[in-house]
């Protein structure tokens, strides 16, 4: 068999293992609207440790992480700080919202919010929001899937097909099991990422250089600024910056929010949080990958720096299983990504956007014909632009948190500011998210400040301007939201 061929073999056994595993959880399963996206509230600890490890760890975890220790140094330390309290906020927010979901059948972000402003519009308005950002972000994972596709096998599966094959087995356990397929096949490939990230993340430091600290004592030797926060890898300002729109936009990702509906109890969803560091620390290992290609990579060999860790792996002449290993693990952490953001998008369309503005009364089997529908519309989008873009994986990401960060206000006024009105929330959000735009495709943001703060700050002085000169909402309304999300229920 060819080296190309045993790539292929690996691969092809690992989709049918997830295929399999994903079409298999959704089985008997009743076909509503609560069992498709939430999974009618069911899921234990150890599916939500899995499926939030999987869902925040993506193809970035394996190729934008590694390119940016290999390009940037000790910039990409920012990747380790949002990890470490991306989702503590989520302790904050999580309990609230799985209190008022369980009492009101919420199972989107959008509903909640939308309910506590009584706003259509509002619904509406976030729904496109998160769905141009999850198209961004869907895009970032294929991606990750196709270059790894095409490199592992010496470019017999090209960019466009290598694509459409992982991303097809996703469509495929996504339409038929819903967020329970997800939950499934996102604890296969978080073991499968684990491994792969601690295996690689050793061998290779030791293997080009005689262990980690020999590595970085290489690195200090030949390049000392590359290992020091600040220019020329990347200025304070952007670096601070950087982990600010993160750790604040984690749990605003509505798909990652969303969880909080499909824990089976308030307990579940707080020990989630607690382990979830002992999942974010694989990346550690993943940034030795890339400082590890320091000096052994020659900067013009690579397209760019995403390349770096394929590029090592297959001028190392591994066996051709090891590297069908590797491609497997990379698809590994774009699908269980991939998997759950497509999902959210759909989900999001429908009961935030379709059923709020064409068919309030939609029944359980048409919604969920609708967000099947809207599954392939969406991935349809994303892979054009994943085949036709030319965006960096951290470009992509970073992108995306600037549009979801401009949610904050709105999910924090619903919890805690009665005084918040609907015609605020409507204002804040279309000028946050129009400030964070024209930074990022229009003009360099000021003082090297991510585009995304500068429309949150902007967003939060309109949304409480506007508030306090519009009439407030019903005071037995609002305290369902701000006092009722206090009241446990478990």
């Amino acid at each position: 068999m060819s080296a190309a061929g045993a790539v292929i073999f690996v691969v092809l056994v690992y989709l049918i293992v997830i295929l399999i595993t994903g079409i298999q959880a959704g089985r008997h399963k009743e076909n509503s609207i609560q069992e498709y996206v939430a999974a009618s509230r069911t899921l234990n600890f150890f599916i939500m440790y899995f499926l939030m490890g999987g869902a925040i760890f993506s193809a970035f975890a394996f190729l934008g992480g590694p390119g940016w220790a290999y390009s940037r140094g000790a910039a990409s330390y920012y990747i380790l700080a949002y990890c470490a309290m991306g989702l503590l906020p989520w302790l904050i927010w999580g309990p609230r919202a799985y209190r008022l979901g369980k009492r009101y059948g919420y199972v989107t972000q959008a509903e909640l919010v939308a309910d506590r402003f009584q706003s259509k519009t509002l619904s509406a308005l976030m729904a496109v929001v998160s769905i141009l950002a999850f198209i961004q972000y869907i895009a970032l994972q294929l991606k990750g899937m196709a270059y790894v596709l095409n490199v592992t096998t010496g470019g017999y599966i090209p960019f466009w097909l290598g694509a459409l094959i992982s991303y097809g087995v996703v469509l495929i356990y996504v339409l038929t099991s819903g967020v329970r397929g997800v939950a499934w096949t996102n604890v296969v490939q978080a073991i499968m990422m684990i491994v792969m990230a601690w295996g690689l993340g050793l061998y290779l430091p030791f293997k080009l250089h005689g262990g980690i600290g020999p590595m970085f004592q290489k690195i200090y030797a030949s390049m000392p600024k590359h290992l020091v926060i600040g220019p020329p890898g990347i200025s304070w300002a952007a670096y601070s910056s950087a982990i600010a729109v993160s750790v604040l936009g984690f749990t605003m990702w509505p798909h990652l929010f969303m969880k909080a509906y499909v824990t089976d109890s308030e307990k579940t969803l707080k020990q989630t949080v607690a382990f979830y560091p002992t999942f974010a620390i694989i990346m550690v290992p993943v940034l030795f990958i890339g400082f590890a290609g320091i000096g052994v990579v020659p900067k013009e060999s690579l397209k760019s720096a995403d390349e770096i860790l394929p590029t090592m792996i297959m001028t190392m002449k591994l066996s051709p299983i090891l590297l069908g290993f590797f491609a497997a693990a990379t698809l590994a952490a774009a699908m269980s990504s991939a998997d759950t953001i497509t999902h959210g998008a759909a989900s999001v369309y429908t009961m935030d956007f379709h059923k709020k503005l064409f068919n309030p009364q939609l029944d359980d089997k048409k919604a969920v014909l609708v967000t099947r529908i809207a599954v392939l519309i969406f991935t349809s989008v994303a892979y054009y632009i994943a085949v036709f873009g030319a965006q960096t994986l951290v470009a992509l990401l970073l992108g995306a948190y600037g549009s979801i960060v401009q949610f904050l206000p709105l999910v924090f006024a619903t919890f805690f500011w009665p005084r918040a009105t609907k015609q605020g929330a409507i204002a804040g959000l279309v000028v946050g998210v129009a400030v964070n735009t024209y930074f990022q495709l229009f003009a360099k943001p000021w003082f090297d400040i991510h585009a995304g703060i500068w429309g949150l700050l902007v967003n939060i002085v309109v949304f409480i301007l506007v508030s306090y000169i519009t009439p407030a909402q019903p005071e037995d309304h609002v305290n369902r939201f701000t006092y009722g999300s206090m009241e446990k229920i478990d």
